[in-house]
């Protein structure tokens, strides 16, 4: 999906046919509803951003899960790293040619902490595989679609930017997951080689 819709839009300018059928649905919030979206828009900037991920690292600290919390910040990296190339690479804009704007990085980062602290949420509640996967995409659906909401109703972003940063975070965070889990994985089996006497 982020490739197709990334081709699709690649160096355009203005919204599609579906952008601006959900953007005239989402336009013209009232001052209640754009309080909100101003707020879920601060949690995607440098220094909201900043704090939630110290937040959820800190958790992970306190629960004695390091791994979870090497994921939070190795994940998130990772996500918005990729959102960020991806935006030179397609060449979108919004409101002029220097405001690149596929795929949403805000929708990108407060999804994949979403999924993120799902995982650690199934982990330590022992969730099985039906319960733990429906968790994550719950919660991913959620925090996708509040930016995502958010971004569109301040104009922003487009909707495909929204989903592009949505699918975005679906295809890294699971990858960088299963890197730090190989990665921790082999230094704990070293680290227990190392510490095994030598037989004589």
């Amino acid at each position: 999906m982020v490739v197709v819709l990334g081709v699709r839009y690649a160096g355009d300018g203005m919204p599609g046919r579906v952008d601006a059928r959900i953007a005239a649905a989402v336009d013209g919030a009232g001052p209640p509803w754009r309080h909100l979206a101003l707020a879920l828009d601060f949690l995607g900037e440098p220094a909201g951003s900043t704090l939630l991920v110290v937040a959820v690292v800190t958790v992970c600290l306190l629960l004695r899960r390091p791994r979870a919390a090497v994921l939070v910040v190795a994940g998130v990296g990772a996500t918005v790293g990729t959102a960020t190339l991806l935006k030179h690479v397609v060449g979108r804009t919004i409101h002029g040619a220097g405001n690149l704007s596929y795929p949403s990085g805000h929708t990108a980062f407060l999804t994949a902490l979403a999924v993120m602290a799902a995982l650690l949420a199934t982990h330590r509640l022992g969730l099985g595989g039906a319960a733990g996967t429906l968790l994550v995409l719950a919660a991913a659906l959620v925090a996708g679609a509040a930016m995502g909401w958010a971004q569109v109703a301040l104009g922003a972003h487009y909707p495909t930017d929204a989903l592009g940063g949505w699918c975005t975070a679906l295809a890294v965070t699971p990858v960088t997951a299963w890197l730090v889990d190989r990665t921790a994985g082999r230094l704990t089996a070293r680290t227990a080689d190392a510490r095994r006497p030598e037989r004589r």
